[in-house]
């Protein structure tokens, strides 16, 4: 069997939930999967841009359609909904992707409350409550998981302060519950991506300029000299999903192009 075959054998099949499908990462990562013979169920907030996901997976994955769950993720009733549905559709789950998640802007002097609490309850709360609804399936198929945390959790920054904290409890949440899990045979890691050229920080308040200002600074702030894009990303959830990471678990896996390993920038926010 050749190396290409056996990456698509180890997804074939398997019931994956992704959050935040409807854009930037999580889309990539559903087409991804769907390519990969994945059964997709898929959550996100647009549901147009979710639709035309689903479409575009179902004519890239031989036709098989995705169970769309649309939803706000905060929402604790709408959510143990969704995992019912996605149970009573496909009898399983064997792949949990938790992606979906903001980013807002300030740090202790310029930020507020409500920030904190709408950062910490979409990026941590919400990844708890789904994850702790979806473990009993996930003990059964002895199946995985894979948080979308940041590199923002392991390099400080005055810009994003509720952000960063938010991605350092996903960083910790992974490490604990893949410890707990391992014993049944559940693997839970995390990808940590740097900056990815998405719409993340448009959405966290920044005009054009902003935003090109802030991918060019790529040049200096990652070691490979670029942003990232969005299916470098996938290509890494997709490795801690499959097989071919199956002694792997306990993981924040950096998908950053070295900006870890570069000096600080105070200035600095990453995806």
């Amino acid at each position: 069997m050749s190396a290409d075959a056996l990456k698509v054998s180890s997804l074939k099949g398997k019931v994956t939930l992704i959050t935040g499908a409807s854009s930037g990462i999580g889309a990539s990562s559903s087409v991804l999967f769907a390519k990969l013979g994945s059964v997709l169920a898929l959550n996100g907030r647009d549901m147009d841009n979710l639709k035309k996901v689903a479409k575009e997976c179902t004519e890239c994955g031989g036709g098989t359609e995705p169970l769309l769950v649309p939803g706000d993720l905060t929402d604790e009733d709408k959510v143990k909904r969704m995992v019912e549905e996605v149970i009573a559709r496909f009898g399983r789950l064997d792949v949990l992707v938790n992606n979906a998640g903001i980013l807002a802007l300030g740090g202790i002097e310029k930020s507020d409350l409500a920030t904190y609490d709408r950062v910490m309850n979409i990026n941590v709360r919400s990844v708890y409550h789904l994850t702790q609804l979806c473990v009993p399936h996930l003990i059964k198929t002895k199946g995985c998981i894979v948080n979308v945390s940041s590199i923002a959790s392991q390099i400080s920054s005055f810009a994003a302060l509720a952000y960063c904290m938010s991605k350092s409890a996903i960083d910790q949440f992974t490490r604990c519950v893949a410890l707990e899990l391992a014993a049944k045979q559940v693997r839970v890691n995390s990808v940590c991506p740097g900056v990815i050229v998405t719409e993340v920080f448009k959405r966290a308040g920044m005009d054009e300029k902003q935003n090109a200002k802030k991918l060019e600074s790529c040049k200096q702030s990652h070691a490979l000299g670029r942003p990232g894009e969005v299916d470098e990303v996938a290509r890494g959830i997709a490795f801690l999903a499959s097989d071919a990471a199956s002694f792997i678990t306990g993981v924040n896996l950096p998908i950053d192009g070295g900006r870890r390993i570069m000096g600080p920038d105070e200035s600095s926010i990453t995806n």
